[in-house]
């Protein structure tokens, strides 16, 4: 599934793939892929990204407008 935010969020804070990929112990190409739906990411990671970007999964996966 494509969550166009996880990209939104990554830049508008200014920050790399690698930075984030680094964050959630993976690889920069796995952390590529989640960006561009072509693999499901995981809901653990799904809550770390929430929490790096002090936002609810449920924003980062378009249920709410509301960051």
């Amino acid at each position: 599934m494509y969550f166009r935010r996880i990209r939104d969020l990554r830049e508008d804070s200014d920050k790399k793939q690698r930075e984030l990929a680094e964050y959630l112990h993976i690889d920069q190409s796995t952390y590529s892929d989640y960006e561009t739906g072509r693999i499901n990411v995981p809901i653990e990671a799904l809550i770390k990204l929430a929490d790096f970007y002090d936002t609810s999964v449920d924003y980062i996966v378009e249920r709410v407008n509301d960051r």
